[in-house]
């Protein structure tokens, strides 16, 4: 699939003369051809070249890997309210009663499998949502590129996070009960097997249709509220084009639209995430069973701290991978604008 998707990308819109010209810094004006162009910038492979896509998983291994086991301490506090909201009620509460129980080390439970299982995330997340969006965009055309952009985000994103979570499933199960359930194992290596012996394989994707529920919209908002809110920087906030941007404030633009992003993505997705931690805490229960013992308002529980959690953890995700992007001399193109053929078709 990967070599059918790289013989293609040279009749993609996103990766057309024009586009390319346009993301490796040419002037490009309507008398004169892409050849006749100034000299392109140096980067280190062709775009939706395989190579290219390895970097992109790599920058999403970064970038996933880094941030969510940074966050450990918020992530288990978080979890705990939604479990036990009697016992760990907000978000000051929470960690002065996991620090009072456990010690300092208390908020450090679940780091591994956190770091090895979102790592693996990362890497389908990021790497996937380039090869879904050059295969969906080929199929569309370059016109409806454009036209339907969000769209395509959407379903390039949410194709990507499909196999992201299958990925994830079994460290989220291992890191959740780790967290939440006193007196189970407290180590990737002793819980892993436990779950393996008394449950089967089973045990490790019983979260699985949760996680997709949560993880997916929450990966749809998340790339493609972050692609327009850049396009919509650029258009409305930052002064000049991107290309006539240095790297550090096309960065800082990739953080804020990152944050703005991060914070929908908080929203949309937090119901499903505390079914996810109630799923994996109590032993024997499905989907429906928790939803209903949850109750609405009960779903809503841990929002704030996921909120502030989420934000910045997605606005680091963005950062992280984008600066890999530049590091490698990876081909960025830039926020997309509307086809000269649609220009004429529209009058514009």
């Amino acid at each position: 699939m990967m070599e059918a998707i790289s013989n293609a990308v040279k009749n993609n819109p996103f990766s057309s003369p024009f586009h390319q010209a346009k993301c490796e810094g040419f002037k490009v004006n309507e008398t004169r051809t892409i050849a006749a162009a100034s000299a392109k910038e140096d980067t280190s492979c062709e775009f939706g070249s395989n190579k290219y896509y390895a970097l992109c998983g790599f920058g999403g291994l970064l970038s996933c890997g880094i941030t969510h086991t940074a966050v450990v301490p918020l992530d288990l506090v978080k979890c705990r309210i939604q479990v036990q909201p009697e016992k760990y009620g907000g978000i000051v509460k929470g960690f002065k009663v996991s620090i009072k129980e456990g010690g300092a080390m208390e908020l450090t439970k679940g780091w591994a499998p956190t770091l090895i299982g979102y790592s693996m995330q990362g890497i389908c997340k990021f790497g996937f949502y380039e090869v879904f969006k050059i295969f969906y965009g080929n199929l569309l055309g370059e016109e409806n590129c454009f036209l339907w952009r969000t769209s395509l985000y959407l379903i390039s994103s949410a194709s990507a996070e499909f196999f992201a979570d299958i990925a994830l499933c079994p460290m989220e199960a291992c890191k959740v009960r780790i967290q939440t359930q006193a007196g189970w194992s407290t180590t990737l290596r002793e819980g892993f097997p436990r779950i393996l012996k008394e449950e089967g394989i089973n045990g490790f994707y019983k979260g699985l249709v949760p996680l997709w529920c949560r993880q997916i919209p929450y990966t749809m908002m998340k790339f493609a509220c972050f692609e327009r809110t850049v396009e919509a920087l650029y258009k409305y906030v930052v002064p000049r084009p991107r290309i006539e941007c240095n790297k550090a404030e096309q960065l800082s633009v990739t953080f804020l639209a990152g944050y703005i992003a991060g914070v929908f993505c908080a929203i949309v997705s937090h119901p499903a995430d505390t079914i996810v931690s109630k799923l994996n805490q109590a032993k024997g229960s499905n989907f429906m069973d928790i939803a209903k013992d949850l109750g609405f308002m009960g779903m809503w529980k841990g929002l704030f701290p996921r909120i502030i959690m989420i934000g910045t953890l997605t606005a680091l995700q963005w950062f992280i991978y984008d600066s890999v992007k530049v590091y490698f001399r990876l081909p960025r193109p830039p926020p997309p604008e509307m086809p000269e053929s649609l220009k004429r078709k529209m009058g514009v």
